[in-house]
Formats: structure tokens, sequence, C-alpha cells
């Protein structure tokens, strides 16, 4: 494959194609051409070939610079898959076991056949709430959370072997950690039942940790949260997660974010909603208000002969974009309030202007023997 082919063409994707038909494309041809079950003679370099593509359709500035330049674009910026391992070092976690994008399929590539150093095993993410009021997901906010994670083990060092003991090698997969079960022409490797997928047994558990190799602790962070943020985001804190079971890298701690309701203010993407409620006094002859936004109150001009629904725009009070920074409006949404009571005066003030717009309005008395002749 001297000449690079369009990687759109080597994917078999639309060059308009969303990255979960790119995720897609990729996964079919990775299976299909991987180098532990593909039997096709140009396996290794249809493999390399795939994935090259893949990086660079995958990352979006890659992507973007590739549309418009072609290879010249990125073939400064792109890796160099000089050999398949490679491949797993730079996609780790979309070929590993448990979480990756072909699960167990072939059980990580450090434990298939062949002997290949097994890949240490990244640590559990964990998910952490946080509630916020609507000001502080506005404008950002420092949070002290605390909770829970397993870290590893101090008295054995996270081998989970008691001190002066080794971990053994598993008699069951010799150490590679994965197992391969048959089932008439299918084969499918799977980690080990026995060890786990660790590779190792041990006979002496460390009494701390009753072999596990981790730990409980308590974790007090401070987490700064970026303006903009709504109810339901997740905001990463990397490396604050569960230790990884074999020395790998820990884990990332998610705060998932929980926004309370606002007494005044709905929010909608970066704008504010407020619902304002105007006197038909006010509505008919214009008024200058005070508004509540959240950064203190701003004097809305009330045009003369304002039916109800209008809305108001105060452009820049709204929320700030989490990705772009700019902020949205502040919507004021007017409703006419009929006073369900009103003063002698007020009473007489009206009557003269429903005579003066010559409306029929009801007698301010009326006897039920008079509205029962009015009916009939």
């Amino acid at each position: 494959m001297s000449e690079k082919r369009d990687y759109y063409e080597v994917l078999g994707v639309e060059r308009g194609a969303s990255k979960i038909v790119i995720d897609r494309a990729y996964r079919k041809l990775a299976i299909k051409y991987h180098p532990d079950s593909s039997k096709a003679e140009d396996a290794v370099e249809r493999f390399k070939e795939a994935s090259l593509a893949y990086e660079v359709l995958n990352d979006s500035d890659k992507r973007a610079r590739y549309d418009r330049y072609g290879h010249a674009g990125v073939d400064g910026g792109a890796s160099q898959f000089n050999d398949v391992e490679d491949i797993f070092e730079a996609f780790g976690e979309m070929f590993g076991g448990g979480g990756g994008m072909f699960g167990d399929l072939f059980g990580g590539r450090g434990g298939g056949g062949g002997g290949r150093r097994r890949r240490a095993r990244r640590g559990a993410d964990i998910r952490c709430n946080v509630t916020l009021t609507l000001e502080e997901a506005a404008k950002g906010v420092s949070k002290d959370i605390s909770f829970r994670r397993n870290v590893s083990c101090n008295s054995c060092e996270g081998s989970g072997a008691a001190p002066g003991s080794q971990p053994e090698t598993c008699s069951t997969c010799g150490g590679r950690g994965q197992v391969v079960q048959s089932a008439g022409i299918l084969r499918v490797q799977t980690a080990c039942p026995h060890c786990g997928g660790t590779g190792q047994q041990i006979s002496q558990p460390c009494g701390d940790c009753r072999g596990s190799g981790f730990q409980a602790e308590k974790a007090e962070l401070t987490v700064e949260i970026p303006a903009g943020v709504d109810d339901g985001m997740r905001v990463r804190v990397q490396g604050e997660g569960e230790a990884s079971p074999d020395g790998g890298p820990p884990g990332d701690c998610y705060c998932f974010i929980s926004v309370t309701e606002h007494q005044l203010f709905k929010r909608d993407a970066t704008n504010l909603v407020l619902q304002l409620p105007i006197s038909y006094s006010q509505a008919a002859l214009g008024a200058e208000i005070e508004v509540p936004t959240l950064d203190g109150p701003e004097t809305l001009r009330i045009e003369p002969g304002t039916q109800n629904g209008d809305v108001f725009t105060i452009r820049g009070k709204g929320v700030v974009d989490h990705r772009g920074g700019r902020p949205g409006n502040l919507l004021i949404q007017v409703f006419i309030e009929v006073p369900k009571k009103v003063s002698s005066e007020q009473e007489e003030l009206l009557r003269q202007l429903a005579e003066l717009d010559a409306e029929s309005v009801l007698p301010h008395r009326k006897t039920f023997l008079e509205k029962v002749a009015d009916l009939f």
C-alpha cells in the first residue's frame, strides 16, 4: 500500500459521516482484520491502514485539516503505526477487556496467544453528585466534595500478597490472564475465571486488604465547576478515581451536575426566561420597571400598547456558553395582571374609561330580580 487511499474510502463512510458512524465502521474493519483472528495475508496492513484513518477522522481538528488539505494536512500530526503494538498503545481502551470497543472479543492484546506483555489496566472511574444553584451554574464555583474510593493497600503495595510473599503465576492461564473457549468454529478469548485476568494467584493474602490489593479511603477534593454547566452535565476530575488493579493509571472522578430550580428564572440553553407581571395601565401607557437579573437589578422599558405575552430581551444577561464563553440573553415575558379587588376611586375611573371606550360593563350593583329579568 505505497499510495495512501482516501481515509473515508478506507473506512467505507461518507465525508459527512457522524462520529458514531465512523466508530461503527472502524469497529467492523478492526474485527475483520484483527491480527489475532484474521487469516487474511494483508490483515496487518489493512488493520494499520484502518487504524490510521480512524485516528484522523475520529479527531475533529485532524479531520478538519484532512477535509481541507487531504493527506498533506495531517501527515505531520498523525501517528506512524510501525507495528501493530503501536495501535494497541494508541487505542488501548478500545482493545482492552471490559469496557473497550471490542469488549472481551479478543480479551485484550496482552492476554492473547503469543505471550505478549499484558497491559496494565486503568483504575475504575467514580461518580460523584454535585448540586448547584442556578447562580453557581451560571457563573462557575469551587465546590468541596467528598466520596469513598479504593486506593492501593499500603501494607502490600497493591499486590494483595502478605508481606514477605509473592503472587504466584496462575496455573489455569499460565500467567496470560486470558483463556480461549471454543464452541464449534467460534473461538472466544475471555478473562481467566480463576485469576480474574491478572495472570496471578495469591496463596498468602495480605491481612489488611484480604488479598484485594485495595483499601477504602474517604477522599475530599475541591472541584472547579466551570461557568455555564447545566443540569445533567458532568465535570471530569482526572486521576481522582480508583487505583488500578495492576499498577496502571488511576481512574477519573466524574462530577454529575444537578441544578436546583430557581424561584424566578427558567433556563433555556444559555438564555434565562423571566415571567413579569405588569398592570393594565403600565401595558397601555408604558413604563420603566426595575427587573432582577443574575447580576443585579436592571431597568426595563415597557413600551405603550404592550400586549399580554410580549417578550422583551436584555442582551448578555443569560448564562455563559460553557463551550464558547459567550453569554445568552434574559428573555422577559410580560403578562397583564388584573386585580381581583379595586378601590372605589379606581372603580370610578375605570367606569369613566369604559364609557369613553363605549364598552359594556356590569353595573356596580344589581339585585337578583333585575338579573333574572335581564336573563329572560
